[in-house]
């Protein structure tokens, strides 16, 4: 498996994002789900991602079970901050010290593990200054209780202000080809200051891989029929996007997926996607894009051929908590 750094955090190329084996997308198989982190694992896949979010905590459990008795391959990364009540409802973000301290204190008795080896404000709470959040965090590493510290969705800014108090090992914002938001400024500042980029639904929840014609496709209960990219117009619009990438992977003999996760593994060696899925035929078919190394040519043509993305990638009020 191919090795890339977060910070001085050595992991595996590309990581396995687990949220959907618990929560927001439809269908739940949990025998499937250990199955798909296992055989991660024996391909070489290092690095997993979860939240005390996800499902209410069940994520975590999930991911932890899956872990026992091989820790040692695993780099175990889980986020805090974003709240939510026993319904599920989203109760806003929180920053404080003593909130930070809890949540870890939680997160590492559903993982079952002793220190978590990435642990990430999940969102920056507006009425917390990041230093209080992040001294919080660095504590944390001093009891040995974390080993690296990671912001998800921050800005410019506020990765400065963290970076001040304790080293950043990684940023996990979303980007990939129809959420290109993190060039520019958010990439230039997480490589000024020697920190890692972690993108998360790289392949655009799925839609990128051309899985999706319509939005009968998506069960009644998933929560993509609420992002303003998979709604009315905006979904057909969002069609072209994918016929690009179909026309460029039918080229090159792969899949849409492996070719949008080629192209985002091609935006730099700082780089390290967490693809999501709870399926192993799907976790072997994105892995098959490690192999894929697209040319100069290729890349100069995406960006020629491909129409922006229509739609915010959240609703308003997620969109109001990106980007602080």
């Amino acid at each position: 498996m191919q090795q890339r750094h977060l910070g001085a955090l050595a992991v595996s190329a590309l990581g396995l994002g687990c949220m959907g084996m618990s929560d927001f997308y439809a269908g739940r198989d949990e025998a499937e789900a250990i199955a798909t982190l296992h055989r991660a694992l024996d391909l070489g896949v290092s690095l997993l991602d979860t939240a005390d979010m996800y499902g209410l905590g069940a994520n975590e459990e999930l991911v932890g079970r899956a872990i026992r008795g091989r820790r040692a391959g695993v780099v175990l990364a889980t986020k805090f901050g974003n709240v939510r009540g026993p319904d599920g409802s989203f109760r806003g973000v929180n920053g404080h010290p003593d909130y930070v301290r809890s949540a870890c204190e939680a997160s590492l008795k559903r993982l079952g593990v002793e220190v978590i080896d990435l642990y990430y404000q999940h969102r920056v709470d507006p009425a917390v200054p990041i230093e209080e959040t992040v001294g919080a965090m660095a504590g944390l590493v001093q009891a040995g209780k974390v080993r690296h510290l990671g912001l998800s969705e921050a800005g410019p800014a506020t990765i400065r202000r963290a970076h001040a108090v304790h080293p950043i090992a990684a940023l996990q914002t979303e980007y990939s080809l129809w959420s290109r938001d993190p060039e520019g400024e958010i990439l230039a500042t997480t490589r000024d200051l020697g920190i890692g980029f972690v993108p998360y639904s790289p392949l655009g929840r799925g839609f990128l891989t051309g899985r999706f014609r319509s939005i009968a496709d998506l069960p009644a209960d998933d929560w993509r029929r609420h992002n303003p990219r998979f709604q009315g117009e905006n979904f057909a619009k969002n069609l072209e996007i994918v016929a690009a990438i179909e026309a460029m992977a039918a080229e090159r003999g792969c899949t849409p997926g492996q070719w949008a996760l080629a192209w985002v593994l091609a935006q730099g060696e700082d780089i390290v996607p967490i693809p999501g899925t709870k399926r192993r035929a799907y976790l072997e078919e994105n892995l098959g894009a490690l192999a894929l190394t697209l040319h100069p040519a290729e890349l100069a043509r995406i960006d020629a051929l491909l129409p922006p993305a229509a739609g915010t990638r959240y609703p308003e009020q997620g969109m109001r908590a990106v980007g602080l």
